[in-house]
């Protein structure tokens, strides 16, 4: 079987479906091939021929009767859809940076309308229509959010716009800022948990654990939305708790280690009910993890989501399993029950 390969040009431009024919034509010599290029007349007379010849030229090739075949290039909508999603989502970050605090501070005082994850096309569908629809305004709900949001907003509007030294004026700032409402927060928790009473294990376990743990929970939530599995989302919660551990303690502890030793003293840490703590973290990461590894369930459809009735059963276990964790380490730290 004869194969002639075809040469088809990628000019790296998305494309839909693209169909093309391969028609053959009717077969010729090398010779008369030959003679046709250099302009020569190559018709043979038939009455010169002698019948061999004749005969001869009855057993050459000729063109039968499927000549033509029609081809057809076939998109990759999985991968359209993902590049759609690049897209999509390079818009929204060029979209939010300003390149002035007048812009920032517009955008912090005016109402907008939330997202609708629901706009989002299916794997099926063109999205032609997306770009067709009207600006929605803002419900009610997004006013509400507005009021209790609007000291954050002007908060953050504070910041330097991203055009400044190419952004890394922004950057500073935004790490100080972060590293300041994190001590007013511990600081504040710190005193809440003194004038009601509250020890400062518990203090920390549950009021600003639950505090620094709100934007994980946001960004996990917008992971979860707009990737298509949930390698994003739990991600998110395994490399911020590595952050808090070893980047959060580790340098806490590495500067005091070095400041006591400059000052010749030594460096001691009560570990309290730590042992008791990490226990019982560890006992109930493990009950998660076991629940995550069972709802790789085809009935269920994965880690994340599903089904009501295996979604909503999962929420609810895991947020008791947090309170299970703060219960008995409060109930540990005032000795109603021993620790070890």
């Amino acid at each position: 079987m004869e194969r002639n390969p075809i040469h088809i040009s990628d000019n790296e431009s998305y494309e839909a479906d693209a169909i093309f024919f391969v028609e053959l034509g009717e077969p010729k010599l090398e010779e008369d091939y030959i003679r046709e290029q250099s302009g020569q007349d190559f018709n043979e007379n038939q009455e010169d021929l002698s019948e061999d010849e004749k005969i001869a030229l009855l057993g050459k090739p000729r063109l039968g009767e499927q000549y033509k075949v029609q081809i057809r290039i076939k998109e990759s909508r999985e991968f359209k859809n993902t590049v759609d999603k690049l897209f999509q989502k390079a818009n929204i970050n060029l979209s939010i940076g300003t390149s002035s605090w007048k812009e920032q501070f517009l955008e912090a005082i005016t109402v907008s309308a939330g997202d609708d994850d629901d706009d989002k096309s299916e794997d099926g569908e063109e999205g032609e229509d997306v770009e067709e629809k009207e600006p929605k305004l803002p419900t009610c709900s997004d006013y509400v959010m507005h009021f209790f949001t609007l000291f954050w907003k002007i908060l953050f509007a504070l910041i330097p716009p991203v055009d400044m030294l190419d952004g890394w004026l922004c950057f500073v700032v935004s790490i100080l800022g972060i590293g300041l409402l994190t001590a007013v927060i511990g600081d504040l928790a710190s005193h809440f948990g003194c004038t009601v009473g509250l020890r400062d294990t518990v203090t920390a376990v549950a009021l600003v654990a639950l505090g620094t743990s709100i934007p994980d929970t946001f960004a996990s939530k917008v992971a979860a939305v707009q990737d298509k599995y949930a390698d994003s989302s739990i991600g998110n919660v395994t490399g911020s708790n590595a952050v808090n551990v070893f980047l959060g303690i580790g340098i806490a502890w590495s500067i005091a280690a070095i400041v006591h030793y400059a000052h010749g003293t030594q460096f001691k840490v009560d570990p309290g009910n730590l042992a008791f703590s990490v226990t019982m973290f560890c006992a109930c990461a493990f009950i998660s993890c076991v629940v995550l590894l069972m709802r790789r369930n085809k009935r269920v459809g994965g880690e994340l989501g599903g089904p009501m009735m295996y979604k909503l059963p999962t929420t609810i276990l895991f947020v008791c399993l947090w309170l299970f964790y703060v219960l008995m380490s409060s109930m540990e730290a005032y000795g109603y029950i021993e620790g070890f």
